[in-house]
């Protein structure tokens, strides 16, 4: 299976990319989470000004397959969540990078140490077949 990962963006273990732009991150699924779910039919994200601890769980992407929590990547105030996707889930299955979910007002810049550059995240996809 070959799988999309951008070489600019930032990734974690449960299949979300990251975009950084100081300290503003954008958060998405990956092609990897959206064509294991398969055809995305919900979609539920937090309200703005929601805060979060890494790890904590954010929102949850419904599939015909199964349901799968997302793990928000770093701590911080969600400043938008995007309403297209709520209305749209099947955007993230058309464009899953142009797709994205929640906008972080990230509290602890030194999180975003702990993500995957696109290689490693490409091993780690390799892994889990």
């Amino acid at each position: 299976m070959s799988t999309n990962i951008p070489q600019n963006l930032l990734y974690t273990d449960d299949h979300e990319w990251v975009s950084q732009q100081d300290n503003i991150v954008t958060v998405g699924i990956t092609d990897f989470a959206q064509s294991s779910l398969g055809d995305i039919v919900f979609a539920e994200l937090p309200e703005a000004d929601a805060e979060f601890s890494k790890g904590d769980s954010f929102g949850v992407v419904e599939s015909i397959k199964s349901v799968s929590d997302l793990y928000i990547p770093v701590s911080g105030k969600i400043i938008e969540s995007n309403s297209d996707i709520v209305d749209s889930p099947e955007k993230l299955n058309e464009d899953c990078y142009a797709s994205w979910l929640v906008k972080i007002e990230v509290s602890n810049a030194n999180e975003l140490s702990s993500l995957m550059d696109a290689q490693s995240y490409e091993k780690h996809c390799n892994s889990a077949h």
